[in-house]
């Protein structure tokens, strides 16, 4: 059972990465798309907003390189936190 929480546990995050990635790929698309564009405040969007998709991507690297590990280390804190999460979630959407 505890094997079971912890595989959806897994899907689970790998999941959110797959969005996260997802959103990534559709703002370099959009840039790509909006190439053609000019003007200077154009051009000045188009560079904060490659940035912005660089920090992204690097740091949705980290991170999930980060949550992979620490679950893998420690799946029982890892089951307990979203337990909890889940819990405060369930919460908050029953009141009325």
């Amino acid at each position: 059972m505890f094997l079971k929480k912890g595989k959806a546990m897994e899907r689970a995050s790998d999941k959110l990465m797959q969005d996260l990635r997802a959103v990534m790929v559709d703002a370099e698309e959009l840039l790509k798309a909006t190439a053609g564009q000019t003007g200077e405040r154009i051009e000045k969007v188009r560079a904060r907003a490659e940035q912005s998709v660089s920090k992204a991507r690097e740091r949705l690297q980290a991170a999930g390189q980060e949550v992979n590990d620490r679950v893998h280390d420690n799946p029982w804190t890892a089951v307990g936190v979203a337990a909890g999460v889940g819990l405060v979630v369930g919460m908050i959407l029953g009141r009325k």
